[in-house]
């Protein structure tokens, strides 16, 4: 059975995000159901993010709740395969020549700029 120290060692993802509303930072742990924090700044939004994590791992060990584990990112090599039209295939190999990049460099950054706007 894992301790507290082993839970707390584990690479937990946390999320920041800037309160548009009220002011300051709130912070999650998504794989910590309901471990939630908040600060003015992000130092101390971070810093309560790890005594929030604390006392919610010491809750549900105590409870005997079932802690799940970081998905680790060595479960994802990095690549997929995607069958695209050629037509799209064309625009993309011209967008990414003209920007001196690979198409590889260019999707990655198509990829990231559109999961970032889905991510809100």
């Amino acid at each position: 059975m894992k301790t507290l120290e082993d839970y707390m060692r584990m690479p937990y993802r946390m999320e920041i995000v800037e309160d548009q509303e009220e002011g300051g930072f709130v912070v999650s742990f998504p794989d910590l159901p309901g471990c939630i924090t908040c600060s003015e700044t992000i130092e101390g939004a971070v810093a309560n993010a790890v005594d929030a994590k604390k006392a919610w791992l010491e809750a549900a060990l105590e409870k005997g709740i079932t802690i799940e584990e970081p998905e680790s990112i060595e479960n994802f090599s990095g690549q997929f395969k995607l069958r695209i039209p050629r037509s799209l295939h064309k625009l993309l190999a011209e967008h990414s020549k003209r920007e001196g990049v690979s198409m590889n460099q260019y999707c990655v950054y198509l990829l990231s700029r559109n999961d970032a706007v889905y991510s809100k």
